[in-house]
């Protein structure tokens, strides 16, 4: 007998196994009916299973209404019926529907969750939150990442078979997905949502959404989700006044709404609380999902949103109560909250008084580093520290850098657009902001586009331009970007301790008139120096301080020809040494030309590292004597 007690205090994470519609007995044809419409004077179900005739529901209190319907079967289409209490008849999709029929259409499928095996014990067993670890996500909106040839949708399946090889290729270690849950409105990329239990019809079906995610566990790649708990559409058949009268939403007119029109869940009602608890348990219980990325939770912390009308109490301890419950109840699970404001304690734990998120969006980085590169050369010096200003911060919570899909639409211009300037300049720009993030601590979350330097805004009904890859431009900054990537992930510095502020040190921060900036990214085995000219022009000797003797090897050059750059391979600094000459408060100087528009990263050559590569070139020119004779 399931207990309810828990549902009604706000407490619960699996009502979905409760409410919906669930086989009867073993042994018993038929599945049972429950819903949820404590003022509704009556309630009826009807579908395919009995030709679309009501059949009156069975109050059994505490505003619960139930019925056992023998002839009921698997992939059946249903509604209900919910009579309000001044007698109109609202037909209402299932609130708990696992599955609807294809919008405009809003019948709920019955569907059995035990219809699907998963094969990835390994991963679920291993995965973590990835504090010590890379984390590379790919933002992605399923339908117009690829498209067929006619302009049709990809199933899940289909996506799985094309998209894994790319996040591979790319080095991406999660991706995650916009929306997914159903919703009426193609165009709101499914953030208004209708059905929280239900996966979107428009990709497939259930079992192949759970195929999707089995793959990518498959192949080591981490599945997030876009979850929207902060409001809901206000189509007739949803949410809204769903027993006649406000249930999820707030009666005052006044905060019933936001700023997109759709309605506020009101979060001081223990069932809203049961409710998105068990959304969000549902995609990581039955999907195995990673983690959830909260939208708008601004919306949630303060009241509208607004921080001038102060913090919302229902709304925190919402969220402290989900993101607590989720940690118990699943491991190494990732809660990320796109959060704007400075709303304290975001990613501390709830028992440490936090909101017990893993991450928080870094708003503030992306916005002042988007601005910093729409300005012209010649007046970024006046501007030197609004790129350096998120090092002040950025131990202070555990953040994530995005560059997302909000910043590529509603006329914003695409990231590559954004860069001053015009044609090669803006390429070269391009991978200088990208070598400054992927060397900035912090997770990283780019959307789709973005590592082919993509020129249009993103359109939901069309897919990626991949037609630009055929340009050398494109094709150059392409492999540029795969390379950082394969970079990121594969040194220890760039991601381990990356919220300890020991881990990051500025070497040249006090050079406003070159836009030059040198920094260190360092864990006990390892160092990289990072060497950022914002200038167009090029400077010839550029002199920065170290405090210790070290020579340093190149890993990367943005202004390599091979990169669309001008340097040749053989002009490359390929090694660097300080010399012990002081330069402003440090003993050790280097001396270096940094072409215009320029990134370089450089590894410090450890002495032990020094031999071996000795011993492995003694060894391989051994090999060719031998192959010789």
């Amino acid at each position: 007998m399931y207990q309810l007690d828990d549902y009604f205090t706000g407490k619960a994470f699996d009502t979905y196994k409760y409410f919906g519609v669930h086989r009867t007995k073993e042994g018993e044809n038929g599945y049972i009916f429950r819903i949820f419409a404590p003022r509704a004077k009556e309630v009826y179900v009807y579908g395919d299973f009995n030709n679309w005739e009501l059949l009156l529901m069975n109050f059994i209190g505490q505003g619960i209404y139930e019925l056992t319907v023998p002839d009921a079967k698997a992939d059946d289409y249903y509604k209900y019926i919910v009579i309000s209490q001044d007698g109109k008849k609202i037909e209402k999709a299932d609130p708990y529907g696992f599955h609807m029929e294809l919008p405009p259409g809003f019948a709920t499928k019955i569907v059995d969750l035990d219809r699907w095996e998963f094969t990835d014990e390994k991963w679920m067993e291993n995965r973590t939150q990835g504090f010590l670890e890379p984390v590379n996500i790919y933002e992605i909106h399923f339908g117009s990442w690829k498209q067929k040839e006619d302009g049709s949708w990809y199933s899940y399946r289909e996506l799985a078979k094309l998209l894994i090889p790319y996040l591979k290729e790319h080095h991406f270690t999660h991706v995650e997905i916009l929306p997914l849950s159903e919703h009426p409105l193609y165009g709101s990329w499914g953030y208004l949502v209708s059905c929280f239990f239900s996966i979107t019809s428009r990709y497939g079906k259930p079992e192949d959404f759970a195929y999707f995610v089995n793959e990518c566990h498959k192949n080591d790649i981490g599945v997030i989700m876009d979850f929207v708990p902060a409001h809901f559409v206000t189509d007739a058949y949803g949410l809204a006044n769903f027993d006649g009268l406000p249930e999820y939403e707030y009666e005052d007119p006044t905060i019933a709404y936001n700023e997109w029109g759709s309605c506020n869940f009101n979060f001081f009602r223990y069932e809203v609380r049961s409710f998105l608890n068990s959304a969000a348990d549902f995609w990581m219980s039955v999907y195995h999902i990673d983690g959830l990325r909260m939208d708008a939770v601004s919306n949630i912390v303060y009241w509208q949103g607004n921080m001038d009308r102060g913090v919302y109490p229902g709304g925190v301890e919402f969220l402290k109560g989900l993101t607590d419950g989720l940690h118990r109840r699943h491991k190494g699970i990732m809660l990320i909250a796109e959060e704007s404001t400075t709303f304290p304690k975001i990613t501390k734990p709830v028992e440490e008084g936090g909101l017990g998120f893993d991450y928080k969006w870094d708003m503030g980085w992306m916005n002042d580093t988007l601005e910093y590169f729409k300005i012209e050369p010649l007046g970024r010096k006046y501007n030197y520290h609004k790129l350096s200003f998120s090092m002040m911060y950025f131990g202070s919570e555990r953040f994530l850098l995005p560059l997302s899909h909000d910043e590529v639409v509603h006329g914003k211009a695409t990231i590559l657009q954004k860069m001053w300037g015009n044609g090669d300049v803006k390429f070269a720009q391009a991978k200088l902001l990208y070598t400054y993030m992927f060397t900035h601590p912090g997770k990283k979350l780019n959307f789709m586009g973005n590592e082919i330097g993509h020129f249009r805004e993103w359109d939901e009904k069309r897919e990626m331009d991949w037609d630009l890859l055929k340009y050398p431009n494109h094709d150059a900054f392409h492999h540029y970007f795969i390379e950082l990537e394969k970079l990121y992930t594969t040194m220890p510095s760039l991601y381990q301790q990356e919220y300890d502020t020991l881990s990051f040190r500025w070497l040249e921060v006090d050079a406003a008139d070159q836009s030059v900036y040198i920094y260190e990214r360092k864990v006990e085995k390892e160092c990289l120096i990072i060497v950022l000219n914002m200038c167009d022009v090029g400077w010839n000797q550029f002199t920065f301080g170290i405090d210790r003797q070290i020579t340093c090897e190149l890993l990367l050059d943005s202004d390599q020809d091979i990169y669309g750059g001008s340097t040749l391979e053989e002009k490359l600094p390929m090694e660097i040494t300080a010399k012990k000459e002081a330069y402003k408060k440090w003993e050790y100087r280097f001396s270096l030309d940094i072409p215009a528009f320029t990134a370089m990263i450089f590894k410090e050559v450890k002495k032990e590292d020094k031999k071996q590569d000795k011993e492995d070139k003694k060894e391989s020119n051994f090999l060719k004597t031998s192959s010789l004779k």
